[in-house]
């Protein structure tokens, strides 16, 4: 309790600064508006209904990229680290792709799928997928030989091994890795949701592009903490659950 309440003390002292701030006129309320007006944004969208159905699109998008990414990419890494060849060939390309800005999918998928959901639904995959492929190689490569070595005495061989000794013991791994690609598939999707404008919805993205085009900062500035609060809160509801109990399970939660 006392953490939260320094935690909360914090932010609360930062925002008072930034309002102190922008009243004493040190910049200008154009370019950075204050918190009162972020905050009046975010209450009126709240109010009309607009806010939310535009989060709700995003997810969408978000959650249907990211399970195909994943689906993609654990079997894909399960593979890469079984076989030296996919290890020196897809293994380097998803290292190689993992570090390309995610903005630079979207002319491909636009000259492929227009103007359309496909496009973004291919972005996010792109986004996600080599994270996972990554992880998954990595974990099963860094499960100690034992583990393997033991389970063939008790009769484990093949597939068995590799789906109740091998994948479990790399999951720490695997959820990182989904962890992160839950971070590159957002990063990825508001970079769609910029230069893709499709009429089956209106995502955060495009509040974000159509505040800079209207010079509406409390509108990018609102949308931007939205985005911060839907990622903090899949965080602690999704992932950080999972990897204590990970922890727990393989005596690392002291760590």
């Amino acid at each position: 309790m006392k953490r939260w309440i320094i935690t909360l003390a914090v932010f609360a002292g930062f925002l008072g600064v930034w309002e102190v701030l922008v009243r004493a006129g040190v910049w200008s309320a154009v370019l950075l508006p204050s918190p009162l007006s972020v905050a009046d944004y975010l209450t009126g969208a709240l109010r009309d209904g607009a806010l939310v159905e535009s989060a709700w699109v995003t997810m969408r998008r978000l959650l249907a990229g990211y399970v195909c990414g994943i689906a993609l990419g654990l079997p894909l890494g399960l593979l890469t680290a079984r076989f030296r060849l996919l290890r020196d060939t897809l293994g380097l390309l998803a290292l190689g792709l993992q570090t390309l800005p995610s903005v630079c999918w979207v002319p491909l998928a636009l000259l492929w799928f227009g103007q359309t959901e496909t496009a973004m639904f291919f972005v996010v995959i792109m986004g996600t997928v080599w994270s996972a492929i990554i992880a998954t190689e990595n974990g099963v490569r860094n499960v100690p030989p034992i583990y393997a070595r033991a389970a063939v005495t008790m009769g484990s061989s093949g597939l068995h091994t590799w789906l109740h000794v091998l994948l479990p013991a790399a999951l720490p791994f695997v959820v990182s890795g989904m962890k992160q690609g839950w971070a590159f598939a957002w990063r990825s999707l508001m970079a769609a949701e910029i230069y893709v404008t499709v009429l089956s919805g209106f995502g955060l993205g495009h509040l974000l592009h159509y505040g800079r085009e209207l010079n509406a900062m409390e509108q990018v500035i609102g949308v931007m903490a939205v985005i911060i609060v839907i990622g903090l809160l899949a965080d602690k509801a999704l992932f950080s659950p999972w990897e204590r109990l990970l922890h727990r399970r393989w005596g690392t939660a002291g760590r």
